[in-house]
């Protein structure tokens, strides 16, 4: 126990440290992990006279004059384990039933207002004590008499071991999680794209609207939470933020132009890096905190200061296991519980854990639950890109076309391939291949990105390796043909088209009623609605209309690319006050050692009347623990001999708030009402008032 600083002090004098003595002994505000209960005296506090005479009285005690002695008296009964034996002896087989439910904790439980016999036999005898009308506690004197006097029901000196569940071939994990982490990096890429125009906006209160994040946990076929762990994921690495617009809206950062352009295992090491040390955990989603507000994704609430440490463990026992090796949740939290025992209810760090097992796989640190090598690298700080780099497929410059108008990616593709592949067709389905699917929306999608058909053409013939079928040429032609034909601009907005049958057809459609158009001209109509709601209206109609400049040209719509300005990732939030350095431990160090040696210094008895003294009212102090009381004449002499004499002495000393203190000090210099000195407590010269000085003692001869 010296050895863990549970006690310190000599063999005679062992003390117990402030924080095992929360722990064992609880309170109403802070429950204890050994599942105690209070005391007789705590749980009676506040009862009547009356009642706890009825007590005494049923448990065959005399009668008492006071409740002090009526509490005592019970006290002394629970914990003489004779009369306890026999008092349980009487109790019916129905009754210790009741207290074995609650003899390992909680200590609480629930009664009607009519109980049952066994529980009404309990608590007549204070064997079971009334909290509120509906609740009943357990004594803790009770309980330790019902356990033996052990605090825990197990006694477990040495941490229980992980032992492997499962294992593998290191090359199998590796190569999972190789393929989970190109995924991680796959999505959130695909998560930020989708924001790069128009982001969900910002809530007033901060964070991600619910509606929003179901609609991107749509978008990336996952659920809520998972979607949740992608964009705080995102935010964690910088990649994501607030514009601080008037309109605020979540969008990427400049940083992730840089991420995005860096190689896959490159990318995927800014995305792990950031999750190892990050405090806001993303698990906690749409809980709700103390105020019964629900915490939501992105917003102020989410940092839990425990997760670092946590997750970092939770590595570490995984990297202690042999390589390929797994093991089972309960065996780790179980060994977390054992390391980090619960001070009170809650059980953040067994949820943390759990956390951390389902987002370690989902990035990709390990693979098949176990720790895969660039999840090793990066716990033990090397570098995982190039540990995960040669693990990951090379990126492919083709597809296979085929006739159902689907194109297959046979792997990770090229980065100018895959954004022309992403506006050109839909993405199906992920995974090893992924399966893009064209359609009239998402040719015409590329041609108002400014291709043209032929374009088109060339570049599925170009990174085909099967011929372009023919009904997606015929796609690609008759959206091409249709497109353009109709031209949108500024009235608010207006349609012309050559073909004033066409418009003719637009006016008599009752979908058209919504625009407000009316025909300018017989190849112009004018409308009310702005030109991009006039866009996606004719759109709806199914017609492929064009917008065009106010000189008549063809507008090309680009996907545009909105970011914030420059961020900094958030930072994550300590438990508790920051660690100290060096320098503050050795002047904690110095100021305990100090106040050891003021407290223990040995000093001289006081001696008889020196000259022109009364007896008695020699340099010296009273009990110890006392300051020294002298004269203002002997402390003048006392530490004038002992400048001279180059020894220390022992003064007590007032400073200007009025705060007392005893101090150890070798004077050097004694001038103009001041004495200067080496002062041991403070390990520094310093100099102090002669009229602030209590008194002073002269120390034992061989003290120092």
């Amino acid at each position: 126990m010296r050895d863990q600083a549970v006690v310190w002090g000599g063999d005679q004098g062992m003390r117990l440290v402030r924080t095992a003595r929360e722990l064992l002994a609880p309170s109403p505000s802070r429950p204890s992990p050994t599942g105690l209960g209070p005391t007789v005296a705590e749980a009676t506090a506040g009862m009547s006279p009356t009642r706890l005479q009825e007590i005494v009285a049923t448990a065959g005690l005399q009668a008492t004059h006071d409740p002090v002695s009526a509490v005592a008296a019970l006290t002394a009964l629970f914990t003489d384990p004779d009369r306890m034996s026999a008092l349980l002896a009487q109790a019916p087989p129905e009754a210790h039933q009741v207290l074995g439910r609650l003899v390992w904790g909680p200590p609480y439980g629930e009664v009607t207002p009519d109980p049952t016999p066994p529980v009404r036999w309990l608590r007549d005898r204070g064997l079971l004590l009334p909290v509120t009308a509906r609740t009943v506690v357990l004594p803790r004197e009770v309980a330790l008499h019902l356990r033996g006097g052990r605090a825990h029901r197990r006694i477990e000196p040495d941490a229980p071991s992980v032992t492997p569940d499962r294992t593998h071939r290191p090359q199998l994990v590796d190569a999972n999680a190789a393929g989970q982490a190109l995924a991680a990096v796959a999505t959130v890429e695909e998560l930020l794209t989708s924001w790069d125009q128009a982001g969900p906006a910002v809530l007033r209160a901060g964070g991600l609207a619910v509606r929003d994040l179901k609609r991107t946990a749509a978008a990336l076929d996952t659920t809520e939470a998972i979607a949740a762990f992608w964009i705080e994921l995102a935010y964690a690495a910088g990649l994501l933020a607030s514009d601080g617009e008037a309109d605020e809206r979540y969008a990427p950062t400049p940083a992730y132009d840089d991420w995005v352009e860096a190689p896959p295992a490159d990318r995927w090491a800014a995305l792990a890096t950031a999750w190892l040390p990050a405090t806001r955990t993303a698990g906690v989603v749409g809980e709700q905190d103390a105020k019964g507000r629900t915490l939501s994704a992105l917003g102020p609430d989410l940092d839990r200061s425990a997760a670092p440490e946590v997750r970092r463990r939770v590595l570490e026992l995984l990297a202690g296991l042999p390589e390929g090796a797994s093991a089972t949740a309960e065996a780790l939290l179980e060994r977390l519980a054992w390391e980090r025992p619960l001070r009170g209810t809650s059980d953040l760090r067994a949820r943390l854990a759990r956390f951390t097992l389902t987002e370690a796989e989902l990035i990709g640190v390990t693979g098949r639950g176990a720790l895969a090598g660039a999840g090793r690298a990066l716990l033990e700080g090397g570098d995982p890109a190039a540990v995960l780099m040669p693990l990951l497929p090379e990126p492919v410059d083709h597809v296979l076309l085929q006739a159902d108008l689907t194109a297959v990616a046979p792997g990770p593709l090229r980065r100018p391939l895959a954004q022309t592949l992403a506006v050109l067709a839909d993405i199906e389905s992920k995974g090893g291949a992924t399966v893009y699917r064209f359609t009239p929306g998402s040719v015409r999608r590329a041609l108002d990105a400014g291709q043209t058909a032929s374009d088109l053409h060339a570049f599925l013939a170009e990174h085909s390796i099967t011929p372009v079928p023919q009904p997606l040429a015929y796609l690609i032609d008759d959206v091409a043909r249709r497109h353009g034909h109709l031209r949108v601009g500024a009235a608010s907005a207006y349609v012309r088209c050559d073909d004033d049958s066409m418009l003719g057809e637009i006016l008599a459609d009752k979908r058209s009623a919504g625009l407000g158009l009316r025909r300018l001209a017989p190849t112009v109509l004018a409308a009310t609605a702005e030109p991009a709601a006039l866009l996606e209206g004719l759109r709806a109609m199914g017609f492929a209309p064009a917008a065009e400049s106010h000189t008549g040209d063809v507008l090309v719509t680009r996907a545009g690319a909105h970011r914030t300005p420059p961020r900094t990732a958030p930072a994550p939030v300590p438990e508790g006050p920051p660690v100290p350095d060096a320098t503050l431990l050795g002047a904690a160090v110095r100021a305990i050692r100090a106040g050891d040696l003021a407290a223990t210094a040995v000093r001289k008895e006081p001696t008889p009347a020196a000259a022109g003294t009364p007896a008695g009212a020699g340099a010296g102090a009273g009990a110890p623990g006392e300051l020294p009381r002298t004269s203002a004449a002997e402390t003048l002499a006392t530490v004038q001999a002992a400048a001279l004499t180059g020894t220390a002495v022992w003064i007590g000393y007032v400073n200007a708030d009025g705060a007392a203190s005893q101090r150890v000090i070798a004077p050097v210099r004694v001038e103009g009402g001041f004495v200067t000195g080496y002062d041991h407590t403070a390990d520094e010269v310093r100099t102090y008032p002669l009229h602030r000085i209590t008194g002073v003692a002269e120390l034992a001869e061989d003290h120092f």
